[in-house]
């Protein structure tokens, strides 16, 4: 396994000769001399004066703070020394309203300075959450190799997280579990390729990678350049609208585009997360930071093509879980979020049960409700069951022509009423399932036009889908009294009376 120094990435992934050094002499109070020794071996041996260097430099000009360490000083440890040098450049990075790159490469707490070593951990993460409650941009690199409290803390708390090839990572090292345990830790377990796959990070990039993954976070946080109102997107006569059965028939056909197709005109600003961060992840849908008519927002989209019958995975607890991920990360950098919503239904199994799948979308309909970013909803194609209900909440909601909504598959509802499928299309008509009802009910606020059926005009369509989003995105933010927890309560509390 290979290691990147501190200084190496800095020659890597900052503009030529903008580096700026924050750091101060560190001040270690009266230590033994077995420690003095080894931090006087420790500076001969790495360069430099502690396990970490802080300072700022810029990224395409743009200017960044990090927090870097050197494993070659006594394997990257914290001790009180090198905690207040992290606390002080994150500090500064908050004070002075910059992006954060922290990239650990330590082995946790320095063992000469014992447990008061340890809860300094805390401090750190202390920091970082000042930081992000400035709602400024935290992208953490981890580098080989990353243990102990170091990853138990503030080296899982970025808004993005990537790791350097082949890197070790993981909660305790190999030789510790095994010397702790007395079971070995199977070969690839800890690493940042088998994290990754398994949604604990968002990637392994290079270096280089590194460069070009900060520069564009840069480039799609930039602020809102939208200042005249967008042309009004035209919308179809609810009155020419086929109905439900039809409306259906088109959204269960394999070619009609979705968020693949969203992501594909979005591509050039588009940052996909890789899963929870916590060891869940679900392709049945799928949350990125993008830009949509020239500003930052957060997608969190139901990807009707990764679920049955078009491929395996179903729409699960984990898959909601990454959605309240981005729900979340709309909250911490303050962007409009976008939820896309295109589902045959929830996970119907006895894992979905014993995970929590009615909880799941309980807690995603509910943080949707409260968050305080503004929000708008879009019912791309299919909206059946729980699960279109969990993304359903906002502040506006869209509906493609062809869309629907629906507690149960149409198939479902018509068991129950008649203990037959063959009643489906009628039961969608007097459910009234389809766009012009929604439209008329007041559970949708506008409709989208397809011009017949999407899949005959994809491209058409996703560029039709996107000027709705931005027109109305435009409208929330010149008219913010329609924007908010206390909106959607009110909106929300009165559609009852709609329904008489």
């Amino acid at each position: 396994m290979t290691r990147t120094g501190a200084h190496d990435l800095i020659r890597q992934v900052l503009d030529h000769d903008s580096f700026v050094s924050w750091d101060t002499p560190p001040e270690y109070g009266d230590i033994s001399e077995q420690y003095q020794q080894a931090l006087k071996k420790a500076r001969e041996k790495s360069g430099v004066d502690e396990a970490v260097i802080t300072g700022e430099g810029t990224v395409g000009g743009t200017r960044v703070a990090f927090v870097l360490s050197e494993f070659a000083f006594l394997g990257g440890s914290i001790g009180a020394a090198t905690a207040r040098r992290i606390i002080a450049g994150i500090h500064r990075a908050t004070d002075q309203g910059l992006p954060l790159l922290i990239s650990p490469s330590s082995g946790g707490t320095r063992m000469q300075e014992g447990t008061p070593a340890f809860a300094l951990m805390v401090s750190i993460t202390t920091a970082v959450y000042r930081h992000k409650d400035a709602h400024l941009p935290f992208l953490v690199y981890l580098r080989n190799p990353t243990t102990g409290g170091v990853l138990a803390s503030w080296g899982s708390a970025g808004h993005f997280t990537f790791a350097e090839p082949d890197a070790l990572l993981g909660f305790l090292g190999p030789r510790v579990v095994e010397l702790t345990t007395g079971i070995p830790m199977p070969d690839g377990v800890q690493t940042g390729e088998n994290l990754a796959q398994h949604g604990v990070i968002d990637g392994v990039i290079s270096p280089t990678q590194l460069r070009e993954a900060v520069r564009k976070i840069i480039d799609v946080l930039r602020p809102s350049q939208q200042y005249t109102e967008p042309s009004a997107p035209s919308v179809p006569d609810p009155t020419s609208i086929k109905g439900p059965w039809n409306a259906i028939e088109c959204t269960r056909r394999i070619d009609r585009p979705g968020v693949r197709e969203l992501k594909a005109a979005l591509a050039k600003h588009w940052i996909e997360l890789s899963g929870t961060g916590e060891g869940r992840r679900s392709p049945a849908v799928t949350v990125a930071l993008t830009r949509l008519g020239n500003r930052p927002v957060v997608l969190i989209g139901q990807d009707r093509h990764n679920q049955p019958p078009h491929a395996k995975t179903e729409l699960g607890p984990a898959a909601l879980r990454f959605a309240r991920r981005g729900i979340q990360l709309a909250h911490e950098l303050q962007l409009p979020l976008i939820s896309i919503i295109d589902t045959p239904g929830a996970e119907l199994s006895q894992a979905a049960e014993e995970n929590g799948m009615a909880g799941s979308i309980a807690r995603t309909l509910g943080e949707l409700v409260d968050v305080d970013v503004p929000t708008i909803s879009v019912i791309l194609g299919q909206g059946c069951g729980g699960a279109a209900l969990a993304m359903l909440p906002s502040d506006r909601v869209l509906a493609a022509e062809n869309a629907w909504l629906s507690p149960l598959p149409p198939e479902g509802a018509s068991a129950i009423i008649y203990r037959d499928t063959n009643h489906a299309a009628q039961m969608m008509e007097e459910q009234g399932v389809g766009a012009p009802a929604l439209l008329d009910a007041g559970i949708v606020d506008g409709l989208i036009s397809e011009h017949g059926d999407a899949a005959e005009h994809p491209t058409e369509f996703i560029e039709n889908v996107i000027a709705h989003i931005n027109h109305t995105l435009w409208q929330l933010e010149n008219n913010p009294q329609r924007v908010g927890r206390e909106q959607r309560f009110r909106h929300y509390e009165a559609l009852p009376a709609r329904l008489i």
